[in-house]
């Protein structure tokens, strides 16, 4: 067997449910075949494992999988934070659209810098409309925030990131290496990642997917952020599963703790932007010799080659310059830019990246050397952008209590219920152990 390329055919995969997410594009076919790819490669590591006689068969639930590419948990007698930043959104220039991302306090400063208005909805809407939308976009990247504006589709493709990104395979695999496994004496079908080690170094929102989607299997996942960081809203959702811990690794003694970390870690993913982790000191021959064992899966937001390769980003954004909310403004007949109806570029990423780590390691249990993969939120918007919709013509409906798991999770916020698992390989679904879990809330150690 090869290494995951593509998303699996659909002959591969047992598909149930009906509902489909109201689009110009096929986001719920991009559900189906994205949560899939993890059942399949997961379906193979099993077999390569000697976990079961054969591959077993992988069941995919289009409704929950659609509803998966939304927010998975449910507050209960409490409500969530919300995900926005107050000026965060889409506003109208001189010449078009753009759309500002200011979740984050440094992404809101940087902003408002070049604007030089108040931090107001009104005050940045009069602001933005004495500015054409390439040159602000450009003015907030380089004072260090984000922003987007709104491309076609033809403009992207002409666009020098974006035939970068068109050239680009959907997973790159790079500098193969020999990975030895460890054993894993507590890995079964029915839990068949037991045992696994994976070292999360991920933000929001497809890195996190990636790894709360291991963490259904078994992984034992550790994520490290930095003190103090949160993401309010969102960590609810991306959580699950895993064990939160906090490192400065500016720090001597918490980069001790990390090394130590990396080196008895099997999987590494991360979301660092190209040449992130050199400026801390752990590029890739670095992280290679503190693990020489570990599979490696990282993205970024703008793809690995082209002028735009190191530029910080998010799925809304990618949306806005790769022609998304364009087309969508024309789908839907109106004349401001309609995104995606959920942040469908991150979920599709993520799960491909879990996909990616299960390849990896199946290509180390069958003895072949194992690359790096490398992923981004563009190439998947191309990925989409040419995907036919062939899913039923019935809109999905709202998440209802029969969509939920029945069991309560008791959350590091409060009580909550979680969407049922919408991927099932063999007998086992996907179930996760661990409740979600507030950032720095655990210790910076593996498990027993």
């Amino acid at each position: 067997m090869t290494l995951l390329a593509t998303l699996p055919d659909t002959g591969t995969f047992r598909l149930t449910g009906t509902g489909r997410w109201s689009s110009a594009f096929a986001v719920t076919e991009l559900a189906n075949a994205s949560i899939a790819a993890v059942g399949v490669e997961l379906a193979q590591l099993i077999e390569a494992l000697n976990l079961a006689p054969s591959a077993p068969e992988v069941t995919v639930d289009q409704r929950l999988a659609s509803l998966w590419f939304g927010y998975s948990f449910r507050p209960e007698d409490w409500e969530l934070p919300s995900l926005w930043d107050a000026i965060a959104g889409v506003y109208e220039t001189q010449d078009g659209w753009i759309r500002l991302h200011t979740n984050l306090p440094h992404h809101r400063q940087a902003a408002l810098r070049v604007l030089g208005c108040a931090g107001e909805p009104s005050a940045v809407t009069a602001a933005v409309r004495h500015w054409q939308a390439d040159r602000l976009e450009s003015e907030i990247v380089a004072a260090g925030g984000v922003a987007a504006a709104m491309r076609s589709r033809a403009d992207w493709l002409a666009h020098p990131q974006g035939r970068a990104v068109a050239a680009e395979a959907l997973i790159q695999w790079t500098s193969p290496r020999t990975v030895r496994l460890r054993d894993r004496p507590q890995a079964t079908a029915a839990r068949p990642l037991a045992g696994l080690r994976v070292l999360d170094l991920t933000r929001v929102l497809a890195g996190p997917v990636s790894t709360r989607t291991l963490a259904g299997f078994g992984a034992d996942v550790l994520r490290i952020d930095p003190p103090g960081w949160d993401e309010p809203g969102v960590i609810t959702d991306i959580s699950l599963g895993k064990r939160m811990a906090a490192l400065d690794l500016t720090k001597g003694e918490d980069r001790l703790v990390f090394e130590t970390l990396l080196a008895d870690a099997d999987v590494l993913v991360h979301g660092y932007r190209p040449g992130a982790l050199d400026g801390l000191g752990y590029g890739a021959d670095t992280r290679r010799r503190i693990a020489p064992n570990a599979v490696e899966v990282t993205l970024d937001a703008y793809g690995w080659a082209g002028p735009w390769a190191d530029r910080r980003g998010f799925d809304s954004l990618v949306q806005m310059s790769a022609g998304i909310a364009d087309a969508g403004r024309a789908w839907a007949k109106s004349d401001k830019p309609a995104p995606l109806p959920v942040q469908a570029l991150d979920h599709a990423t993520g799960y491909l990246m879990a996909a990616a780590v299960l390849s990896a390691l199946a290509a180390a249990a069958r003895g072949a050397e194992v690359p790096t993969a490398h992923l981004s939120l563009a190439r998947t918007a191309e990925l989409l952008a040419g995907l036919p919709k062939s899913a039923d013509g019935l809109d999905l409906a709202p998440p209802v209590d029969s969509d939920y798991a029945e069991e309560t999770e008791r959350s590091g916020w409060g009580p909550g219920r979680r969407l049922a698992p919408p991927l099932r390989v063999g007998s086992a679904p996907i179930r996760w152990i661990l409740p979600a879990a507030r950032c720095g809330s655990g210790a910076a150690c593996w498990p027993g």
